[in-house]
């Protein structure tokens, strides 16, 4: 499994009302690639950019643009972002 979780933080909120982007922890040794194609696999939705991250807690956090017509806050308050 490539998706390890949601990031659920203040910022993570802002971003996903605002930006149309979530942030997700991830395996470091996953790639975009398939970050983008697990993501699409598990919530069925377009993505259109996914953007990657080592935090200093050694932690791969991939922040995933969705598309215009997806409705990301309902998509984050269904799996309990919000």
């Amino acid at each position: 499994m490539i998706v390890k979780g949601v990031v659920r933080t203040e910022k993570a909120v802002n971003m996903a009302s605002f930006r149309k982007t979530m942030a997700f922890v991830v395996v470091n040794t996953a790639k975009k690639p398939e970050i983008k194609t697990a993501i699409e696999k598990l919530l069925g939705k377009k993505i259109v950019n996914v953007r990657t991250q080592i935090n200093y807690k050694g932690k791969k956090i991939a922040y995933v643009t969705f598309a215009k017509d997806v409705d990301v806050e309902e998509l984050a308050a269904s799996l309990n972002l919000v």
